[in-house]
């Protein structure tokens, strides 16, 4: 099948279900999607159970096996969603909370991945099932990054502060990069202790000096190519006006950057949010009309909804090739508990240091807890990994973990946020979340 064919049947599906969702569930468009596909993914389950060897069951997961998530996601669709989301985000409340912001996307998933790691282990030996010490981090660095897409929706809806908006949104676009420079740092250590060699790109031995310089090139080497190629598209955008032209400009951006950070074994994600902020604030302020400014907005806007529509059909598809057992599917829906815990304390510990400093409002905690939703960027990070034996494992529970954050959380979060904003006084909350 060609590379046309997916990408038309996935479209297809998604335009059917996004419709079927609007008309009728009338749900979040992340949730409401996933349902649907879930729904549909388990019927063809249901349907290869009832009558073993159908034909059309088997074209079907033939079809879904020979999509790779993976690629798709972290090689494709990521930048651009990325970018989209840097581009809409407002620079001043990011650089008024850059701590805050920072502390969570740095130091809180550092806890997090370290916390997630340790219990993990303990879980998955009183469950009877191996992993070892750096397996179980590697699960910890790929499930606590968080995603904004499926929560930035609701937040607007509800008239959320924009404060608080800015904490989610800023922690979530900068921890995802954080999040696979870890990763990778991890998973290059665990492929050298297999005697595998450093993988990703990295070669020879890693010990903790070599750690620390491998993540500060992979992060800081995106965020200056991000500012580096950002400020080029500005200047560009600058001297020209034409909606046209600069909206093309911006694609080469996304495009030409991601792929030179990945040839680079530099942080691509990191690099989009850099030059996606830039553009998305001096160059909006600086460098368009509102012409200019209206049909880039809108743009990226569109295609980060249409990339959303497809990602999220994935995430509930990609059920059908994996390889469930009793034993996974009970430690996948333990870890859901341990990656709460991870996430509150994750949370908890930077928000109290700042609280030295920054006053914050009532339920803060409880808010960024329940909002950090797990998504895609998790369950392509698992599937790239190489062929180790806790692969199987950590796939499930990876997967429980994400279907429960964007239908658990994703439906309730609008009521956990009515429960400490009131949306009349949300504008006079702003100052204090």
């Amino acid at each position: 099948m060609s590379l046309f064919d997916i990408v038309a049947v996935m479209l297809t599906v998604a335009a059917v279900f996004g419709f079927l969702n609007t008309r009728y569930l009338k749900l979040e468009p992340s949730v409401g999607l996933l349902m649907i596909s879930l729904a549909g993914s388990l019927g063809v389950m249901l349907l290869s159970w009832l009558v073993p060897g159908l034909e059309v069951v088997s074209v079907v997961r033939a079809y879904v096996a020979n999509i790779d998530f993976n690629e798709a996601l972290m090689h494709g669709m990521l930048g651009f969603l990325l970018f989209a989301g840097a581009l809409h985000a407002d620079l001043d409340y990011f650089v008024q909370r850059r701590w805050t912001i920072v502390l969570l996307a740095t130091f809180g998933l550092l806890l997090s991945t370290a916390l997630v790691g340790a219990m993990s282990k303990a879980v998955f030996g009183m469950l009877g099932l191996e992993a070892g010490w750096l397996a179980c981090l590697v699960f910890g660095a790929l499930i606590s990054p968080t995603d904004p897409i499926a929560v930035m929706g609701t937040l607007k809806t509800l008239h959320a502060p924009p404060a608080l908006e800015a904490k989610i949104a800023g922690e979530s676009l900068f921890n995802d990069g954080v999040a696979v420079v870890v990763f990778t740092v991890l998973v290059a250590l665990l492929q050298q202790h297999a005697g595998h060699g450093g993988g990703h790109g990295h070669g020879g031995s890693l010990g903790p000096g070599g750690m620390a310089l491998l993540f500060l090139r992979e992060s800081g080497g995106g965020a200056l190519l991000g500012l580096v190629s950002g400020w080029i598209a500005y200047r560009m955008m600058l001297a020209i006006d034409d909606y046209k032209v600069e909206v093309l400009i911006t694609l080469a951006l996304v495009m030409g950057s991601y792929s030179l950070a990945w040839a680079w074994h530099i942080s691509g994600p990191i690099a989009v949010v850099m030059s996606g902020l830039l553009i998305g604030n001096r160059g909006r302020s600086f460098a368009m009309s509102d012409e200019v400014a209206d049909y880039l907005e809108k743009f990226w806007e569109l295609l980060d909804e249409i990339l959303n529509a497809v990602l999220f059909l994935l995430i509930g598809v990609e059920i059908l090739v994996l390889p469930f057992t009793r034993s996974h599917v009970l430690a996948g829906a333990v870890s859901i508990a341990v990656v709460l815990l991870a996430r509150l304390v994750s949370v908890a510990v930077p928000i109290t240091l700042m609280k030295m400093r920054t006053a914050f409002s009532q339920g803060v905690i409880r808010i960024l807890t329940w909002s950090g939703l797990r998504g895609g960027i998790s369950v392509a990070l698992v599937l790239s990994l190489p062929n180790i034996p806790e692969k199987p494992l950590l796939i499930i529970c990876t997967y429980v973990v994400v279907l429960f954050s964007i239908l658990v959380q994703g439906m309730t979060i609008k009521k956990v946020l009515r429960r400490y904003i009131d949306p009349p006084a949300a504008e006079g909350l702003a100052d204090q979340v």
